[in-house]
C-alpha cells in the first residue's frame, strides 16, 4: 500500500496521507483506496487536488462518476464536476440567524434520499475556504444503527418512512434550525414525488444496517399516527446526532472530503453571505436502487 491511514479526531472516518499523486494510475492503488473508503465511510486528504484535473483524477479511484443534469451547476468545461460559490452572489438561500446573514446552510442530510436511486458518494474540493464558518460535518449512520438498543433495532427494522425534496428551510419537520429566509424562494425546481424508503436499509457492499433519516427529507412513518411517528423520528434523531457520531471539518484550501452516502448523513453549516467561497464537487453514480414512489393515495395518506 502507497499511503498511510490515521484516524480522524472524534471517533468517525480516515485521513489518508503520504499519497503520491502519480499512484493513483495504480490499479492496486486506486484498489486499495476504494477499499479504505469503503471500510471507514468518511476520508480526509489534505492538499491532494490543486485543479479540477486533479479531483478528478482522484473521483475516479472510487468508482463512476455522474454528470449534474442542469448545465448551469456544472464546471465550464469539466462537466462530472459541479461548482458551487457564492462569488457572483447567493447561489442558494440566503437565512438570517440571529442577526448573521448565512448562506449555505443545509441541515443534516443524505443525497437525494427524495430519490429511488442515492448517489454511492461525493468528493468536496475546497478552492477557496472563508475566514469565518463554512464547516461541513459527517455522521456515520451505520454506527449509529448499531449502538442502538437491541429492543429499538427490532421495533424498527422492517417501517417504511416517507421523504420529501426539500428546497427550504420553512419545510423541514424535524430538527430545523431556525433562521429567517431573506431571498426570494424558487419555484423553477423539477417535481420529485414522495417516496418510501426503508428506515433501516443495508449498504450493497459492506452488509451493515444503516439507518436511513435524512432529517432534510423525512416526513413520516407510513402505518403510524402522526404523534407515535413523530416520537420514534425525534428518538431516533436524538440519538443519531450525538457527537460521538460526528465529525466537523474546518477546512483548508485543496483539502478533499471523500464520503460514502449510503452510510453517511452530512451537513452544511453556512457562512457569512458576504464572504466567498469556492467549492468543487464530483459524485459517484450509485446503482443500487432502494424504496419505492409512492402512489397518489398512499403519499396523501403520509
Amino acid at each position: 500500500m502507497t499511503f498511510a491511514i490515521a484516524r480522524l479526531p472524534g471517533g468517525i472516518g480516515i485521513e489518508i496521507t503520504d499519497l503520491e499523486p502519480a499512484s493513483l494510475q495504480d490499479p492496486a492503488t486506486a484498489t486499495a483506496l476504494r477499499e479504505a473508503w469503503i471500510a471507514h465511510g468518511i476520508v480526509l486528504f489534505r492538499r491532494m487536488a490543486d485543479s479540477p484535473e486533479a479531483l478528478l483524477a482522484l473521483s475516479r479511484c472510487f468508482g463512476e462518476l455522474e454528470v449534474h443534469p442542469i448545465p448551469r451547476f456544472r464546471l465550464e468545461g469539466y462537466p462530472e464536476l459541479i461548482l458551487l460559490t457564492n462569488r457572483d452572489g447567493p447561489s442558494g438561500p440566503v437565512y438570517d440567524f440571529d442577526g448573521v446573514h448565512v448562506h449555505g446552510r443545509i441541515p443534516w442530510h443524505t443525497d437525494l434520499a427524495f430519490a429511488t436511486t442515492p448517489n454511492a458518494g461525493a468528493l468536496l474540493r475546497m478552492v477557496q475556504r472563508t475566514a469565518t464558518g463554512g464547516q461541513t460535518g459527517w455522521i456515520d449512520t451505520a454506527l449509529a444503527w448499531e449502538t442502538l438498543d437491541i429492543a429499538m433495532q427490532e421495533r424498527i427494522a422492517g417501517l417504511e418512512a416517507v421523504y420529501h425534496f426539500t428546497p427550504d428551510l420553512d419545510a423541514m419537520r424535524f430538527n430545523n434550525p431556525g433562521g429567517t429566509r431573506l431571498t426570494p424562494k424558487r419555484d423553477d425546481y423539477p417535481h420529485f414525488p414522495p417516496v418510501a424508503h426503508p428506515l433501516v436499509w443495508t449498504h450493497p457492499e459492506t452488509g451493515r444496517k444503516v439507518l436511513n433519516l435524512s432529517t432534510l427529507n423525512i416526513r413520516g412513518i407510513i402505518g403510524m399516527t402522526e404523534q407515535d411517528s413523530d416520537a420514534l423520528i425525534n428518538a431516533l434523531l436524538q440519538h443519531t446526532l450525538q457527537p460521538r457520531f460526528q465529525y466537523i471539518h474546518a477546512w483548508e484550501n485543496n483539502d478533499v472530503m471523500l464520503w460514502d452516502n449510503r452510510r453517511t448523513m452530512h451537513c452544511a453549516f453556512g457562512h457569512p453571505v458576504d464572504e466567498v467561497r469556492i467549492v468543487q464537487r464530483s459524485t459517484l453514480r450509485g446503482s443500487v436502487a432502494m424504496g419505492r414512489v409512492l402512489g397518489e393515495q398512499e403519499a396523501l395518506a403520509s
